[in-house]
Order: C-alpha cells, then structure tokens, then sequence
C-alpha cells in the first residue's frame, strides 16, 4: 500500500503548502484496520409474501433487461459528464482512460468487478470519478452498471439528467425489482440505477441484505458495476457497502481533503478491498503528477470538479 500512502502525503502536502504551513507525515502502514463484515444474509421474504422479489430468470436475462428497463431521454452536464460529447478525448479524459486501465491491471492479479467510489467528506469528486468511470469503460463497449447508493445525498441523476425514481431505494425496501430499477439513455453500454424515492433509515436499508442479493442478481450481466456511496468518515454507509463489492476507490481532493480525515476514511476499509486513492482537483500547473498511479483531474481553469 505505499502507493497508496504516497498518494495521501502528496494531497496533504499540497493542501498545507498553500496554506503556508508544513505536512504532518504518516509512518507506512500507519491507519490500517481489518473490519469484520456484518451479517449479509440476504433478507428476500417468500414467493407470493408482501415485499418478495420476483423469481430471477437467468435465461434470457439480459434480453430480459432490455425488454424492461426504462430508456430515458438523459440531459447530462456536459461540463462533468466527459463522454456524452462529441469529443471524446476533450480535457480530462484521457485520466479516465489511465484509471481504467489501472483496474484493468488489478483485475489481473485479483477479482474485481463490483468497484465502490468514496471519499472522506462530501465534496471532493466521488460522484464525478464514479460517473466517468462506468462512461469510460462503456466506451470500450464493456457493459457498465452505475448505481447510486448514497441515499442520504443523491447527485448522479442531476449530472446525468436522468429520473430519479424508481430506484435503489425502492429495490431495498422490496417495492420494485432489479429490472424495473435500472435505465438506459443514449450511450449504449451504460446503465444506471438512481438512489430512488427518499427515505429516513438509509444505513438500515443499505445493511438489510437485499444489496448484495441485487448485485448476485444482476453481476452476470455485466463488465463492471460501479457503485457511488456516501462518504466514508461522517457515516457508516460505505463501509456497509463495501462488504458487497470487490475493492473500493477513495477520492481525496488537492488542497482540500485533511490528511488525518483521509487517513480515517482509509482506516474504514480492509487492505484487500483498498485498491487505489483517485487525487481529484490538482492544479494544472502539477499535471506532471497526473501521470501517477492514482489519476488526477483538473479543469482548464486550474480547478478540478468538485461534485459529489
């Protein structure tokens, strides 16, 4: 993990050097932890019961998807949303392709389809790194999965300027079935599930099991299935959800993000889930550090996006 430590000393080091004072440094292998997963078994009542999920067909079952899931007419922020444009290798996305290709490389060595993006607070690029993530792979024509599971904050429907329901939360809460909370908009390859109708028990509904049956259901259908949680420090919801996924990002924004804070976010995680630091909001005039192993994206203005 000494990439991964570098990474977090380098975002501090920025953050504390423009604010003229001196980085605190993490002695390597400091802020690791190995959680024990809660019990995800996973909660699906009988046939016929009230809540029960419909049987899954698995043959046929992508031409199943099809037949049933919404296809939307998207209006996405162009300005966020990197491939819905015409130009393809605009500003940014070439980190996009390097961070694809990173995983690639993971996947490799380890399995690793079901990817959680998080970061420590709100407002350091999660939403952003996860939605141009599941673009890109669906841009090599693999299909991508994007689900939006921070249902205490949802962002990805307004970036994407798609519905906002039906969706995962009314999937969790055994209203609506896999197929029936999944849409399409014009790029081919890539689906989304939004967060769903608002409720007032997220970290219930994320622990209850039924993610994990949802993602069991549908894995099989896809290349990638990219998951945008809540932050890691301020709630427990990431850290649920990452024990139904193979690895997990963490964002941390240049010039922003706390070192202790990012530490503590690292700490929520097991070192075999950690698979990459994504360093969002470097200063183009340190892009010769977007070449590093954990990309980094900056806008033309010298400011990285800052959504989710």
């Amino acid at each position: 993990m000494s990439r991964i430590h570098e990474a977090l000393k380098k975002a501090e080091e920025q953050r504390v050097t423009s604010q003229g004072g001196v980085a605190e440094s993490l002695a390597p292998g400091e802020g690791t932890a190995t959680l024990t997963p809660p019990d995800f078994s996973p909660v699906n009542p009988p046939a016929g019961s009230p809540g029960a999920m419909p049987a899954f067909d698995r043959t046929g079952s992508f031409d199943a998807l099809l037949e049933r899931c919404a296809t939307n007419h998207w209006n996405p922020d162009m300005k966020t949303m990197l491939f819905f444009g015409p130009d393809d290798h605009g500003y940014g996305t070439e980190q996009f392709r390097t961070l694809r290709s990173r995983l690639y490389q993971v996947r490799e060595r380890q399995p690793l389809k079901k990817v959680l993006v998080t970061s420590a607070l709100p407002k350091e690029g999660k939403s952003f790194v996860a939605a141009n993530l599941a673009q890109v792979v669906a841009r090599q024509r693999r299909r991508a999965l994007l689900i939006d599971a921070d249902l205490r904050s949802a962002r990805l429907h307004s970036a994407l300027g798609a519905p906002a329901t039906p969706g995962l939360a009314d999937y969790l809460m055994g209203q609506a079935d896999e197929f029936s909370v999944m849409q399409r908009g014009p790029m081919e390859d890539l689906f989304f599930i939004p967060h769903g109708q608002g409720v007032s028990n997220p970290a219930e509904l994320v622990a209850n099991g039924r993610l994990q049956l949802l993602l069991k259901r549908v894995e099989s259908l896809f290349d990638w299935i990219i998951v945008d949680s809540p932050p890691a420090v301020p709630v427990s919801d990431a850290s649920l959800l990452a024990n139904c996924c193979d690895g997990v990002l963490i964002v941390v924004r240049s010039d922003a993000t706390p070192f202790d804070v990012a530490r503590k976010a690292r700490q929520e995680f097991s070192d075999r889930l950690l698979v990459g630091v994504v360093l969002n909001g470097v200063d183009v005039d340190s892009s010769h550090y977007a070449d590093y192993y954990y990309t980094a994206y900056a806008q033309p203005d010298g400011k990285g996006e800052t959504q989710g």
